[in-house]
Order: structure tokens, then C-alpha cells, then sequence
């Protein structure tokens, strides 16, 4: 039907209350998983599952494509008949269907879930709306999830006991990794407004789409699990490492951008961020 996007059906005119965005790639093992934690939300209003393929050299566009036509009113799929890269720098891989996804999303919020994690409370939407719904000088809302790991380590939770119910831009301008990607539901305002310059520019997609976020109002901790975070070899998280130069020189330049961008008003707590960053490149092997 949309043979420059794949799209298995056609945007929808009228925006529903959520959009799950769902970025994957040859995630075969995990997608079904991850859609049937999505279908299965029981809501009082209507959502819906936005789902970019990323040109996947396994049998995930197969699976998505069965969910896609058993789901026709729920799932809107995009099969990239090619990955949509770009192909260098390794730290930006993904990034251009994560982008087109995010601009695709018409929901008053979005939520997100990666294709290789999943959530497990078929009420994880409906809590976090109501809480939204009920608090509009809230922009983000996350939950704690398990992390599983596919060599056999410890599972863990994502969130300390102590995690804040409520967080603000400071906390995130000092780099504390507290809100898990796949617990995220944000209010969404990216579609009308764009995203900030150097958000392209930025290697850590998320976290930079959450210090827009943050900018805007504050964040709210649900404790409770409800979804799986699962790292496994093929995952960003072991490209984003402390020990690559490239990711840990865009990182820094990245808090640089957001220092000037909110004119210097956090100063005080991004400049000992940066300087992590200086005394961890100073550490590694040019």
C-alpha cells in the first residue's frame, strides 16, 4: 500500500489516546512476546501499536506481519524493506526508524517498548494514563521493570527501593539512568513542536528525548513492575559502553549542547556531569 515505508495500513486521521511505538530489529526470539504484552493492555480508551521494522535479515517481519492482520484496527506496521540506518557511526544504528516512528506517533502520549522487551501488567497503560490525566504538569510517567540477561546472569530490578516518586530535569541533567526505556509513557508534543537541534547529534536517543521531556514538567515513579527489560548480545547497551571513546565523546558533547540550550540554568549540576565524562575519556585507550 505504501511501498516507500511498508506501512501495512494507513496513518490514522484521528489520533488515539496512546501510540506504542515499537522500534525493532531482527528480534524474531523476542517480538511476539513483545506485541502480545502490547495487545493485551485492557484500557477505557483506545490505543494504538506503531511498529517499525528495520529492514530485519530474520523472521521478525513475518511475525509482525501475522499480528498486523490478526490486530488490523490496533497495529499500524511499517516493514522497511531495507534498514533505514544510517550504517556508521555503529552508536547511531537505528536511529533514523526510531525518528520516523516517533514522528508517526499521533497519541496524546506515547508509550515505548523496544521489540526485544515486553510488559507483563495488562493495566500498565491504563495506570499510567489515569495518573497523566489527572496531573498536567507531568510529562513523563515510568515504572520499575525486571532486567533479565540472556548469558544467565542475575535478574535484577531496574529501579533501587529508593527510587523518587517524583524526579525533575536536575535529576536527569545529572545523569542518573533511573527511568527504563520500556516504562516510558511521555505526553506528546514532538509531532507539533520537532525535536531540539542537537537531539540528532546525540548517540543516547532516549535519554536525550528525555531531557526534552523534562524540560517541560516533571516525571512520575510508579512502584510497581510491570514490564521486562532484557539485555542480550545483539542490544545498544553493550555498544553504549564506558569504554567506547566515540560514545563517551558524544555523551559529553551532548550535556554541552543541553547546557547552552537551556541557557546554563542546571550549570551548577551538568558541569560535574561533563567533567565524568572528561576523566572517563581521560581513562580510555585513544
Amino acid at each position: 500500500m505504501y511501498p516507500n515505508t511498508g506501512s501495512l495500513k494507513p496513518d490514522i486521521e484521528t489520533p488515539c489516546k496512546v501510540s506504542v511505538c515499537v522500534p525493532t530489529y531482527n528480534h524474531e526470539r523476542f517480538i511476539a512476546q513483545m506485541l502480545d504484552g502490547a495487545v493485551s493492555q485492557q484500557t477505557t480508551f483506545p490505543f494504538e501499536i506503531v511498529i517499525g521494522d528495520d529492514g530485519s535479515t530474520d523472521g521478525a517481519p513475518a511475525i509482525i506481519r501475522q499480528y498486523a492482520e490478526r490486530y488490523p484496527d490496533l497495529i499500524r506496521a511499517y516493514l522497511h524493506p531495507h534498514n533505514l540506518g544510517p550504517s556508521e557511526p555503529k552508536e547511531f544504528a537505528g536511529r533514523n526508524n526510531v525518528l520516523q516512528l516517533l514522528t508517526t506517533c499521533q497519541g496524546e502520549y506515547v508509550a515505548l517498548c523496544e521489540g526485544d522487551d515486553y510488559w507483563t501488567d495488562p493495566l500498565k497503560l491504563q495506570k499510567q494514563v489515569d495518573f497523566m490525566d489527572a496531573h498536567p504538569d507531568y510529562t513523563i510517567c515510568h515504572h520499575n521493570v525486571r532486567v533479565i540477561y540472556e548469558d544467565g546472569s542475575p535478574e535484577h530490578l531496574f529501579n533501587d527501593p529508593d527510587q523518587k516518586l517524583n524526579s525533575t530535569i536536575a535529576d536527569v541533567l545529572a545523569d542518573r539512568w533511573f527511568i527504563a526505556t520500556a516504562s516510558t509513557l511521555y505526553r506528546n508534543s514532538f509531532p507539533k513542536e520537532g525535536f531540539a537541534d542537537w537531539h540528532h547529534r546525540a548517540a543516547s536517543g532516549d535519554w536525550a528525548l528525555v531531557i526534552q521531556l523534562a524540560a517541560k514538567g516533571k516525571i512520575r515513579y510508579i512502584n510497581s513492575v510491570m514490564g521486562i527489560y532484557r539485555k542480550h548480545r545483539g542490544g545498544m547497551s553493550n555498544v553504549h559502553s564506558s569504554d567506547n571513546r566515540f560514545f563517551l565523546t558524544n555523551r559529553k558533547e551532548m550535556f554541552e549542547a543541553v547546557n547552552a540550550w537551556i541557557n546554563y540554568q542546571y550549570n551548577a549540576v551538568l558541569q560535574p556531569t561533563i567533567a565524568r565524562y572528561e576523566e572517563q575519556l581521560a581513562k580510555t585507550v585513544h
